[in-house]
């Protein structure tokens, strides 16, 4: 069990670790549970002070988060839509609507805040 992330090649193996723990929904009382808990404090902790990006600005952090993680704009069709809408919202010509947030936030396993234009 991981109990400290020391650099990016640690917090891509607890992302990844933390996306293979969702997709098994644990109690939050079991081992899985509790281990799924300490690694989102544990990236939520190590995001706070290496990720190089403001809040107020979802596409931006969404680029730096496909960057990291070798993402192309056609694996976020399932959070966001058809290609076509991917493409209108990476290029800012369209806003991230409430359903594609949470399904990013979900599936990517990206703080809401991080997804949410400031001044909304």
């Amino acid at each position: 069990m991981m109990d400290n992330i020391k650099n990016e090649k640690y917090h891509k193996m607890a992302l990844n670790k933390v996306r293979a723990l969702m997709k098994l929904k644990p109690e939050k009382e079991s081992e899985e549970g509790q281990e799924l808990e300490m690694l989102i404090t544990l990236i939520e902790a190590y995001e706070d002070v290496h990720v190089p990006m403001q809040a107020s600005d979802p596409i931006a952090y969404l680029e730096y988060r496909m960057e990291q993680d070798n993402l192309k704009q056609r694996d976020l069709i399932p959070f966001i839509g058809d290609k076509t809408k991917v493409s209108k919202v990476m290029n800012r010509k369209q806003e991230l609507s409430v359903s594609m947030i949470r399904r990013l936030s979900e599936g990517l396993n990206i703080p809401i805040n991080f997804l949410i234009t400031a001044g909304v």
